[in-house]
C-alpha cells in the first residue's frame, strides 16, 4: 500500500512547476519477491531525488531524499510493520514536551497503583 501512496506523492512532485521536467533516471534497482516476500528496490533521478526501499511480509524498511521548492534537502527514513508506519525527519514536526506535573502524576499513579477490589 506505502509503495502506491510513495508512486502518486512522486507523480505529484513531477507535475509541479519547480521541478526539472527534463530529470533522468540515473540508477534503478529492482529485486522483484522472492517465494518469501522479500523485495527490495531503489533509484535515484539527475534532479536529486533518491529512493530505496526493502520489505517482506513482516515489514518494510525505507528512505527518501530529494529538495524541497524553497531549496532545502529534505530525507525521509521510514519503517512499516504491525505496529504502523514510523517515518522520520527533520523536516517533520514533534509534538511538545510533555509537562513536569503530568510526568509527576504518571509516576505518582505507577508507585500508587489503585487497590483491586477482592473478586467473589
Amino acid at each position: 500500500m506505502f509503495k502506491y501512496v510513495l508512486c502518486l506523492a512522486l507523480i505529484g512532485c513531477a507535475c509541479a512547476d519547480n521541478i526539472n521536467k527534463d530529470a533522468q533516471i540515473r540508477s534503478f534497482q529492482n529485486d522483484a519477491s522472492d517465494a518469501e516476500g522479500n523485495y527490495q528496490f531503489a533509484y535515484e533521478t539527475s534532479n536529486g531525488i533518491q529512493v530505496q526501499e526493502a520489505g517482506n511480509p513482516s515489514g518494510v524498511r525505507g528512505s527518501v531524499a530529494y529538495v524541497s521548492p524553497e531549496g532545502e534537502q529534505i530525507s525521509l527514513s521510514y519503517t512499516a510493520d504491525e505496529e504502523g508506519y514510523h517515518p522520520v525527519g527533520d523536516h517533520l514536526p514533534t509534538p511538545p514536551p510533555v509537562p513536569a506535573y503530568v510526568l509527576r502524576a504518571l509516576e505518582y499513579i505507577r508507585t500508587h497503583p489503585p487497590a483491586q477490589k477482592d473478586e467473589q
